[in-house]
């Protein structure tokens, strides 16, 4: 057994025999009638049946109800305003649940994301990883959030087997989650809660077969104590195997934790999360050179993939989160989390020079080694107040964010020898690679991305709750550190501040009908000015890094309810700054990128054992 899997299990014990122990305590703590030889039985009396909402962000609120059907929630997580419904809430949201993942038997993230007609899935760059688009802009895997923080699941794919909630906002979220670590989700945010515990014992066991690959998965959960306020659950997944595409294969282990436990004031859970995903001679991208004619889709069973290229992630993470109440009026919130990420590949492409023919070359060689070390955490107050006719729910929240990323890449040229795309030609792997950056065995620190905010803001209710006004304001901090991937001497250092506000506006005339509108901004950090441009030509200012990029959105909708139906209706309008190189040669921001949309979606049962589920953009 490695020396990495030792930890990992004693990492997993370390967990289980504390929870074991808590458990046992609260039935322990059970005070005993001692026997006096006296008749001290009292009269029977019947108390009321406790019941459970085990919740996965440990929230007063719990999870968000399911429409009919059971496809989607009413709501869902509106980052530091916490779990709300969906028709008291100035922004668009969906929450795919555990029950519609179960029965599309949806493998990853992207196959979830496929029913939200705001999100397109796609390749991205790296090892293979998944990219989506939400109301036309990137969100990067590395920007989904877990459990309301960023950046914690594993970076390339996310197995969908692990997970209670697939939630997606649509739209920018700057004031309610903070910037995104990775300078994406100006159109939307991605957050994924954990499973946990329910009411009743659950011991399942899935096998399936697809394709020529076979699938293992189990999901175990029991409530213990005498009020069954403590709860454990484990899940798991095991997927190895061929694919439909010639020699392409892949293994998939994901094993998942989690822990949760209430009081009458106090909710707290925790969970520990392993996955292991190896991929081996996956079909590469295409990459098109100088050709004007655009080549036919070759047979979708051809592999042009080389047969030594690979790819492989390893991923630990974790979070811990708990709530305690002051009062009636008064909640304060802490969570924390951490991930650690091991990944390599050896890769190779084709390029198409002709278009008609396919002819073309294998690309270069290149080899990534990637270790992420990430720590984040958060902490809060939400309470509630009256002035005169005017309710008012208050939040305020602190955040922190620290990445430490180590990278080392290796490069040979020998594979550029002619190939077809679709006759492809395998080639021998590179016995040397004359080009290196760092070391690919020890890779040292490349880049330090630290992030902090401090958000506070109001809801204001009146009119018996038929207009909610949410003003809010969050003050961020971005800043990265470069490094050489040789020398480990710091190369630059990036360190900005700004103000992000946001206000929304509910109007409820029918306790069905929800009019809303919002305006709020993303955030990302700016680029770095380079020394030539597009053309060669030098610029005035290269290296020298922009100040953050402000991204503003403004957006009107409504929403409405009819029996065990529900619909929404948007319009919304995203601005985006972007780059040039200006008629006096200096690389600025300049121009903007703007995406105008109308969106719909529709979800609920429309008649018995008919349930829908649908939208369009």
């Amino acid at each position: 057994m490695s020396r990495r899997n030792r930890r990992f299990i004693a990492l997993l014990l370390t967990m289980v025999f504390p929870l074991s122990a808590l458990a046992q305590s609260g039935r322990d703590a059970v005070p005993e009638t001692q026997n006096t030889g006296e008749d001290v039985s009292e009269p029977e009396s019947v108390l009321p049946t406790v019941t459970v909402n085990a919740s996965a962000d440990a929230s007063s609120e719990g999870l968000s109800p399911v429409y009919p059907g059971g496809q989607v929630a009413r709501g869902g997580r509106a980052g530091i305003l916490g779990t709300r419904d969906a028709l008291e809430t100035p922004f668009s949201i969906n929450s795919y649940t555990a029950e519609l993942i179960q029965n599309q038997q949806a493998r990853s993230v992207g196959d979830v994301l496929q029913n939200d007609a705001s999100v397109h899935v796609a390749r991205g760059y790296g090892n293979f990883q998944e990219t989506y688009f939400v109301r036309g802009f990137y969100l990067f895997s590395d920007d989904i959030a877990y459990n309301g923080l960023y950046s914690l699941l594993p970076r390339q794919y996310v197995a969908a087997d692990l997970f209670e909630r697939v939630e997606v906002l649509r739209g920018a979220s700057a004031f309610l989650t903070g910037a995104a670590p990775g300078n994406t989700g100006i159109g939307g945010s991605i957050n994924l809660l954990p499973k946990r515990a329910p009411n009743d014992p659950l011991s399942q066991v899935n096998l399936g077969w697809q394709g020529g690959q076979t699938s293992t998965s189990f999901d175990v959960a029991r409530r213990f104590g005498n009020d069954q306020a403590t709860g454990l659950r484990i899940v798991g997944a095991h997927r190895e195997g061929g694919t439909a595409v010639e020699r392409e294969s892949s293994r998939l282990d994901a094993f998942l934790i989690g822990f949760d436990w209430r009081g009458n004031k106090a909710r707290f859970s925790a969970d520990l999360g392993y996955q292991d995903h190896h991929l081996d001679e996956i079909r590469p991208s295409i990459t098109l050179l100088g050709v004007t004619h655009v080549p036919s889709a070759p047979d979708s069973r051809k592999n042009y993939a080389q047969d030594w290229t690979y790819s492989d992630e390893r991923d630990i993470f974790g979070s811990v989160r708990g709530e305690y109440d002051f009062g009636e009026n008064l909640t304060s919130w802490i969570a924390a989390g951490m991930r650690k990420t091991d990944e390599e590949s050896l890769l190779s492409g084709i390029t198409i020079s002709n278009g008609i023919t396919g002819e073309g070359e294998i690309n270069s060689t290149l080899g990534t080694a990637r270790e992420d070390e990430i720590t984040t955490g958060e902490i809060g107050l939400r309470g509630k107040l009256r002035t005169g006719a005017v309710d008012h729910t208050l939040v305020a929240a602190w955040s922190a964010f620290q990445l430490d990323l180590k990278s080392a890449w290796i490069y040979s040229s020998n594979s550029n020898q002619p190939s077809n795309l679709y006759h492809p030609v395998l080639v021998s792997r590179p016995t040397a690679f004359p080009l290196s950056g760092g070391d690919w065995h020890h890779p040292k620190t490349t880049q330090k991305t630290l992030l902090s905010s401090f958000a506070i803001g109001d809801t204001l209710s009146m009119l018996d709750e038929r207009l909610l006004f949410t003003l809010g304001i969050r003050h961020q901090t971005l800043g990265t550190k470069s490094y050489d991937t040789a020398t480990g001497n710091k190369t630059a250092d990036y360190s900005e501040i700004k103000n992000s506000p946001m206000a929304g506006l509910v109007v409820r005339p029918m306790k069905n009908l929800s009019l809303y509108a919002n305006y709020i901004e993303s955030l990302s950090k700016g680029d770095t000015a380079p020394f030539r441009d597009a053309y060669g030509n030098q610029t005035k200012n290269g290296g020298q890094a922009l100040p953050p990029y402000v991204s503003e959105q403004k957006e009107i909708g409504v929403k409405y309810e009819y029996g065990s139906l529900g619909a929404s209706l948007s319009f919304f309008t995203t601005e985006k700054p972007r780059t040039l190189v200006d008629a006096s040669g200096y690389y600025t921001a300049s121009g903007k990128d703007r995406h105008r949309g109308i969106e719909l979606s529709v979800q609920g049962e429309a008649a018995k054992n008919l349930r829908i589920l649908g939208g369009s953009t």
